[in-house]
């Protein structure tokens, strides 16, 4: 096994991609309140090479990231964000983390890509973190879902 991995993990929503591309990159404040996991958001957002701070609780554990949004594509949804500061980082080298929206008529997918470098060998690959965020992608949508007539 190696030091450097990607992990890939991709989830249908039931709302419109466009509104999730656009929580993440403009109003990533709201999130606390449409997730159990994610605590705080502080920072600056919607633009490249804006920092954030989170604040969430991953593998019953609270811990704090702070990232930079490297990438901001609005024609393909994707935004790239890579840690600089935080719990993550006493793990791995490098986290860099990638959600796509893709929207064909009525289906919509969020995609969450890691990309990471352990710091050691013993190191687990981030597979509860890739867990975390297909579990707060749902609660979001459960959070948008439509009520049922």
């Amino acid at each position: 096994m190696g030091l450097k991995g990607k992990l890939v993990g991709q989830v249908e929503i039931s709302f419109h991609g466009d509104l999730y591309h656009e929580i993440f990159r403009e109003k990533p404040h709201h999130l606390p309140s449409m997730t159990s996991v994610i605590h705080a958001v502080d920072g600056q957002w919607g633009t490249q090479g804006s920092t954030t701070i989170f604040k969430y609780t991953q593998d019953g554990k609270t811990e704090i990231v702070e990232h930079v949004m490297d990438t901001i594509d609005e024609e393909k949804k994707i935004l790239t964000y890579r840690a600089i500061k935080g719990d993550v980082l006493k793990s791995y080298k490098s986290f860099i983390l990638t959600c796509q929206v893709e929207t064909n008529g009525d289906d919509n997918f969020v995609t969450w890509t890691i990309v990471y470098e352990k710091l050691k060998e013993e190191i687990p690959e981030p597979l509860t973190y890739l867990e975390f965020f297909l579990k707060f992608t749902k609660e979001i949508d459960d959070h948008h879902a439509k009520p049922k007539p």
